[in-house]
């Protein structure tokens, strides 16, 4: 496969430090065994996320330094509400400080008590969102999902049996929404195939239930759709946005970076009249009137949602997704090809490791995936996430759901060269090659919400 160069010349640089394995092993225990707790000065290869990390290009610098009176805030928040409009075809469009907010939101608007939201897994925040709700989450994605080792197209896409006999156990009335994922962030990154998002969509219409996407990598499955799915070879990104989304009655999108670049803000797109107005209020409730915010803060906000709107127009060009994607999967190819196991096929923001088959040593209890990831910035420098047990949290823990252990290097976008791919691949191969010596974890201290974050661990 020939990798395509990147679509960018980089103008800006940050000078990294490197530390011996030494002073890695130190600060990993002063840490808790936890690397969101690391400092990102700490860190030399720092995969931990794709929120937050990556770079701005020259446009959107230019767009967020146009300052603008508050006065004029409205301006900027129709240029992004058009962008939305002619790339995703949505009616209304409310952007949020952070993803969190428009996940929060969401929640509020269509669960109530004893409701349940069916998709193709879940991440923790809007899980966290469902269930203070008084909801709960049921995953239907196809069991494909499962087997890491097994390479087919579209393994994000949801079990239509399955879904079809939840909705037929639980009745229609107990279904808050559907939920589809697109791409599936905790099944490596795998997307989702338009025949099946219009087959879903035609099943929630028999039952008469609303479907939202979780859209924060919707152009990465939208690319994928592109290269992978028949008949539409042709179609451009924007193109096959627009199908996609014509089976949806809104969705939310993390803005942290990913498809959006910027280092904040969030989206949460509706067609539904009554969920736009009721939404509305919502937001002068937990975030006031946007006119009771100073000047400062509306320049601020204006400038990031007029960043939001570029990113959105430029992540569609079809140079910059290509590369985005093919330079994770050169990534993955070259662990692969080393006998790494990865999640296969690679998806499009992260490689995922099998942390069940690269730390076959270690029993369920010594937590593999997190014991990995420690190991991982104390061997080779890498700072990246457990995707497992513990993110999943103690509730899906101690239930019978299905969960892969795996470890996540996410790429930042517009950050990392291809040089820096091959340094990343060879430490990893290095300490694949050495994995009977690492050390299995316990929890030392156990957060009651989202305890992947301030976790702390002990070496068993």
């Amino acid at each position: 496969m020939i990798y395509p160069a990147e679509p960018f010349r980089i103008k800006a640089v940050e000078p990294v430090a490197k530390s011996d394995r030494e002073t890695r092993a130190q600060k990993m225990a002063e840490a808790g065994y936890n690397t969101f707790l690391l400092e990102s000065k700490d860190v030399y290869f720092d995969l931990l996320t794709d929120s937050g990390t990556s770079s701005l290009n020259a446009r959107q610098w230019a767009s967020m330094m146009r300052k603008e009176p508050s006065s004029s805030a409205n301006t900027t928040t129709c240029e992004l509400e058009e962008t939305i409009r002619n790339s995703f075809g949505f009616k209304h469009v409310i952007p949020t400080t952070r993803g969190q907010g428009a996940e929060s939101i969401l929640a509020g608007l269509t669960i109530s008590g004893g409701q349940s939201v069916l998709g193709n897994m879940c991440t923790a925040s809007h899980r966290f969102h469902m269930e203070r709700q008084g909801g709960s989450f049921i995953d239907v994605i196809r069991p494909e999902a499962y087997n890491t080792a097994l390479s087919i197209p579209f393994k994000g896409n949801l079990d239509l049996s399955k879904l079809e006999a939840v909705i037929a156990d639980k009745g229609a009335d107990k279904i808050a929404y559907i939920r589809i994922a697109a791409t599936v962030n905790l099944a490596g990154g795998q997307p989702v195939s338009l025949e099946n998002m219009k087959a879903v969509r035609q099943l929630a219409d028999q039952h008469q239930i609303k479907v939202f996407f979780d859209a924060t990598h919707c152009i990465e499955n939208a690319f994928f759709i592109q290269e992978q799915e028949p008949g539409y070879a042709d179609k451009s990104i924007q193109e096959i946005l627009l199908a996609m989304f014509s089976y949806a009655d809104g969705c939310v999108i993390n803005g942290n970076n990913k498809e959006c670049l910027v280092s904040s803000g969030g989206i949460l797109c509706l067609n539904d009249e009554l969920l736009f107005e009721e939404a509305t209020d919502m937001i002068m409730l937990y975030s006031g009137m946007p006119m009771s915010m100073d000047q400062d803060t509306q320049s601020m906000l204006s400038g990031i949602r007029q960043s939001i709107a570029v990113a959105l127009r430029d992540s569609m060009e079809q140079d910059y997704i290509e590369h985005r994607v093919k330079q994770v999967r050169y990534l993955g190819e070259k662990l692969r090809a080393s006998g790494v196991p990865v999640i296969e096929p690679i998806g499009g923001h992260a490689v995922f490791l099998d942390a069940n088959r690269f730390c076959a040593h270690l029993p369920a209890e010594q937590l593999p995936a997190q014991s990995l990831t420690a190991s991982l910035y104390i061997e080779a420098g890498i700072r990246a996430m457990e995707r497992g047990v513990v993110s999943a949290g103690a509730s899906v823990a101690n239930s019978d759901e299905s969960i892969l252990e795996t470890v996540r290097l996410a790429i930042p976008r517009q950050v990392y060269t291809y040089a820096h791919m091959d340094m990343i691949a060879n430490n990893i191969v290095q300490l694949h090659q050495q994995r009977e010596a690492i050390k299995g974890l316990k929890f030392s201290y156990e957060p009651k919400w989202l305890r992947f974050f301030n976790a702390r661990f002990e070496q068993v």
